[in-house]
């Protein structure tokens, strides 16, 4: 019974270690498969996203630099789900440093992504409301600025959300090869206000007007090429493009929101916020499926998207003045 007994124990010579988290073997198999291959499908297609736009010159629009920002928390998130397959046991195997710092950037990551959903929908906004000012408006220059911003507050955010954890990690763990991270009352609500609640409500609101501006032009469109075909060809060709990039994206903040109102609904519970990193949930996974989900939506609605993935997987890439070639 000892030697069972020590089996059960994260780390089986201390009687301090936690225990590992007793599953049918069948289970902990499955579990590794699924989050291995989530792992594996998103590093790869978000990689594959963040080399086209930073390759292709032609790619180099403010809309599409949004979207590398978005891709790159995406990498980060599929490289962040080998942590979920160490706990698969129960068991933190990595320290009580690591295991702050995985915390942190994971909770940096998230808010970045809601940041970036909510830039992505200014950027519709202003190219479905405001076309003739949107030249001017949003160019390469200040959407860098803004990703920018978005990550650095991001990160300051999280660090004083984290600060007793960062001062002192592992001090919630209750037993060795845990990894707990607790937040309070107040600055769980606050965080949950500034990095969920009013950004979602900035995405609906101007994704609603821009809906309805959509579905408005679309009509005068219709009218337009009744009269004049020939004369708005062109206005009403350069339209379409514009609303169909504010329809794919609409796709992906829907389907991003809808994996995301789960993790952070469950911070809604209790007095305090308790993070236990030990338990792998479905919200978790939901939340990390998102993230390969994006480049697939990317390649079903986007052309450029296909080729440069064609381009990419060829090798083609790799041959002189690759950069400069037409995907559009």
């Amino acid at each position: 019974s000892e030697i069972h007994g020590g089996n059960e124990l994260c780390f089986p010579h201390l009687n301090s270690s936690c225990r590992k988290a007793m599953r049918p073997h069948f289970v902990s198999m499955l579990t590794y498969i699924l989050l291995s291959s989530i792992s594996l499908l998103t590093v790869t297609l978000n990689l594959m996203v963040i080399i086209s736009i930073s390759h292709f010159r032609q790619l180099h629009t403010p809309t599409n630099l949004l979207l590398l920002s978005l891709a790159v928390s995406d990498f980060f998130v599929g490289l962040f789900v080998f942590f979920q397959i160490v706990l698969i046991e129960g068991c933190w195997f990595l320290g009580d440093l690591i295991c702050i710092l995985y915390s942190f950037l994971d909770f940096t990551i998230t808010s970045s992504s809601v940041g970036t959903m909510v830039l992505i929908s200014v950027d519709r906004y202003v190219a479905i409301c405001e076309p003739l000012h949107y030249s001017n408006k949003v160019t390469q220059k200040r959407v860098k600025i803004c990703v920018c911003l978005c990550w650095t507050c991001s990160a300051f955010l999280q660090t004083l959300l984290l600060k007793d954890n960062l001062e002192e990690p592992g001090r919630y763990n209750s037993c060795f090869g845990e990894c707990v991270i607790v937040i309070n009352y107040i600055a769980g609500r606050a965080n949950l206000f500034l990095t969920f609640i009013c950004p979602v409500t900035v995405i609906i609101v101007l994704y609603m007007r821009v809906f309805v501006v959509a579905v408005t032009q679309a009509r005068v469109m219709r009218s337009h090429v009744a009269v004049l075909p020939h004369k708005f060809s062109m206005n009403i060709t350069a339209k379409k493009s514009e609303m169909k990039a504010a329809r794919t994206l609409g796709v992906v903040i829907v389907v991003f929101l809808l994996c995301l109102c789960p993790y952070y609904c469950v911070s809604l519970s209790g007095q305090d916020t308790l993070i236990n990193a030990s338990s792998a949930t479905i919200v978790i996974c939901l939340f990390y499926f998102n993230s390969c989900l994006n480049p697939l939506i990317y390649a079903f609605f986007y052309p450029w998207f296909k080729k440069s993935m064609n381009l990419i997987v060829t090798l083609e890439i790799l041959q002189p003045g690759s950069c400069e070639r037409n995907l559009l």
